[in-house]
């Protein structure tokens, strides 16, 4: 696919084709560019996890959220910031999305939508797991909104498999327990 909005096309076709089948959805079609497939993935799991925060927002607000964390061992630090600080989850939701859309849309990193050098690709596994913890926070600490958006959209099921099969999160930073036994049947057929 060698036109800017081919692969995004495609990709967003094949959601709404059916967004249960997350291994139609990450399958690429024969001789797709493994960068941009990766690159224009990750922009639309943004896109979507939009969605998510505006959801969240009635509910996660900095006097009920005033850190961004998920368990009890996980606080998270805002990298919006000169120094990374702590800042109220819905924040830290937004920042990183704007963080994301910022370096994804950058013409320095990704000058191209067809093809993209290997150190802009080696930046996205960054920006996964920042974007990660904006579903563990949901999934930790409002349960009822995260199980609404993800029966909807499969989004977090869809990430997971994602950051798993192209290996750009440690798998023990994966606390969101949405895959159950198909980690391991996922990891016998990568």
């Amino acid at each position: 696919m060698d036109s800017t909005l081919a692969v995004q096309q495609f990709i967003q076709q094949t959601i709404r084709k059916d967004p249960s089948n997350v291994d139609e959805i990450l399958t690429p079609p024969e001789g797709q560019d493994e960068g941009v497939w990766k690159y224009e993935h990750l922009r639309q799991f943004c896109l979507e996890l939009n969605g998510l925060a505006v959801k969240l927002q009635n509910e996660c607000n900095p006097e009920t959220c005033t850190q961004m964390t998920a368990t009890e061992q996980w606080i998270f630090l805002c990298a919006a910031h000169k120094t990374p600080k702590e800042c109220p989850a819905i924040d830290y939701t937004r920042h990183t999305l704007d963080g994301a859309a910022c370096l994804l849309n950058s013409n320095k990193y990704f000058p191209s939508r067809v093809s993209i050098k290997e150190s802009s690709v080696a930046k996205l596994g960054s920006v996964c797991r920042r974007v990660y913890r904006i579903f563990s926070h949901a999934y930790f600490h409002h349960r009822a909104i995260f199980d609404e958006f993800e029966n909807d959209t499969f989004l977090c099921r869809r990430f997971t498999v994602f950051v798993t099969k192209y290996n750009l999160m440690p798998k023990d930073n994966l606390i969101v327990p949405i895959l159950g036994d198909e980690t391991s049947m996922n990891e016998s057929e990568a």
